[in-house]
């Protein structure tokens, strides 16, 4: 519906148009599950005197004008009409049991929750007549699933206005620390000899060349490469299909080992390590002595470009002219894999991984990407600048993202949270996969087209074995 244009209203950032198209209209699921009972009283009181219904973005309408663009228009927010509460009992299919209670296993519980929130991933989009957000209440099942439309912003935004109403179970007063990852510097800049200027010209050039390739590539599986049919692809349409969403299960101290066993490996460089072997393990599967040795697997990942890595303090989001400005802040680069047959190194996958993150590390790409994503907005308009986006993702094999959470448990409404997980509506590809560390663990969430991939929960062990092999190797 059309709304005239007020002095008061704010257009939305490119990539938030991005984000509204029908090809990309991506919203953002987020899990909380307590160790307690529900308080809906406490969870409203809390969100009506949280930092967040304070942000313009989460108490603002999406209006369009007469020509089409989209504004958000400021409006009051009624926070019974945002957290749904439901009290009946869901089976691991997703299904209502007729009585509202029962007991059930952590197990049942997350399975539900999985399911509940893959029905929400094809099929139920936000309500455009109230600000795009809403928290869904499992009563029965002790946990909560906040929805948030990508537009708002991106997983480093959310994450931080999340913490910013939490606390630390063992201080009730102190926010929840976030601890940024570290990117490497250049080295040999502070040297007092002729060789720093030689190690910044060779950096230099590295970088100039590996953006280049790297942009030329993007161009490439944009419109004319995709990777070769597997089992494991999707394609167009298939965001439509039907989903399932499952959880692999990591311990951040099993991933710290494995990364100490290759000399300057990041825990990104482990989960890629892992995904590679773990999506071998899983062909060799489905598969058997069928593919060909190093068949490629292109993966779409987000990567924060904002000058501060990790989480942000919200008071610095929430500043204009914040170098960690709030909003969709990130860019895509490309991440191969490639199928090895089982009963090789195990290691040998991390080191692939690693070579591959290094040459990215290199490289502009991400930052390419995102002033292309704008410059795309801006002169080819949503739809177009969309349907480039949606055949980049076409032609690629998965999504994947990392966003590193708080070191210890934290509580909401005071209510002291097991685990937080996070996942997004479903994509143009046959999996997604979105990893979230929390109190010393790793938790990724696996949506898949069903029809593609029947059995996920078999891919997520694959996932789970592989980091265990990785780390009896490297002990």
């Amino acid at each position: 519906m059309a709304f005239p244009e007020t002095s008061a209203d704010e257009p939305l950032t490119p990539a938030g148009r991005l984000f509204l198209q029908p090809h990309t209209n991506v919203v953002i699921h987020c899990i909380l599950r307590g160790k307690n009972p529900t308080d809906i009283d406490a969870i409203k009181s809390t969100i009506k005197t949280s930092l967040m219904v304070q942000h313009p973005r989460f108490c603002s309408l999406l209006v369009r004008d007469k020509n089409g663009f989209e504004h958000w228009r400021r409006t009051k927010i009624d926070v019974d009409r945002h957290v749904i509460v439901i009290n009946n009992r869901l089976d691991k299919s997703g299904s209502f049991f007729d009585e509202p209670q029962g007991s059930t296993t952590e197990e049942d519980d997350e399975a539900a929750a999985n399911q509940y929130v893959a029905d929400l991933s094809v099929s139920c989009p936000l309500s455009m007549d109230k600000p795009l957000w809403e928290l869904h209440v499992l009563m029965a099942h002790k946990c909560a699933v906040f929805r948030i439309h990508h537009a708002l912003g991106d997983g480093i935004s959310l994450m931080s206005m999340l913490m910013a109403s939490c606390r630390r179970t063992d201080d009730s007063d102190a926010l929840p620390r976030m601890v940024p990852d570290k990117r490497p510097g250049i080295t040999g800049v502070k040297g007092r000899d002729w060789f720093w200027l030689f190690d910044v010209l060779w950096w230099f050039l590295k970088m100039v060349l590996y953006t280049w390739a790297f942009s030329v590539e993007f161009v490439l599986r944009s419109f004319l490469v995709s990777d070769e049919r597997t089992v494991l692809a999707g394609g167009e349409g298939v965001e439509l299909w039907p989903r399932k969403l499952v959880t692999a299960k990591f311990l951040l101290d099993d991933m710290k080992v494995v990364k100490r066993a290759v000399p300057n490996t990041t825990i990104n460089d482990v989960l890629l390590g892992v995904v590679s072997s773990g999506l071998s393990r899983y062909l060799d599967h489905r598969t058997p002595n069928a593919l060909r040795e190093g068949l490629r697997m292109t993966g779409v990942a987000m990567v924060n470009i904002r000058a501060q890595p990790g989480l942000q303090d919200l008071s610095e989001l929430m500043k204009n002219k914040s170098e960690a400005r709030w909003g969709n802040k990130f860019g895509v680069i490309l991440l191969p894999v490639y199928y090895k047959k089982s009963g090789n190194d195990p290691l040998e996958h991390l080191r692939r991984a690693k070579a591959t993150v290094d040459k990215k590390k290199h490289s502009l790409e991400a930052f390419f990407s995102y002033w292309i994503g704008d410059l795309a907005m801006s002169l080819l308009g949503a739809k177009y600048a969309c349907m480039l986006n949606y055949k980049l993702l076409c032609n690629t094999s998965f999504t994947i993202s990392n966003v590193v959470g708080p070191l210890e448990e934290i509580s909401l409404a005071g209510n002291p949270l097991s685990s937080i997980k996070v996942s997004t509506s479903s994509l143009p590809q046959a999996i997604t996969m979105h990893m979230l560390s929390y109190a010393g663990k790793a938790e990724m969430q696996i949506l898949v087209a069903e029809d593609i991939i029947p059995d996920p929960e078999f891919l997520a062990k694959c996932f789970e074995d592989a980091l265990l092999e990785m780390k009896e190797a490297a002990a």
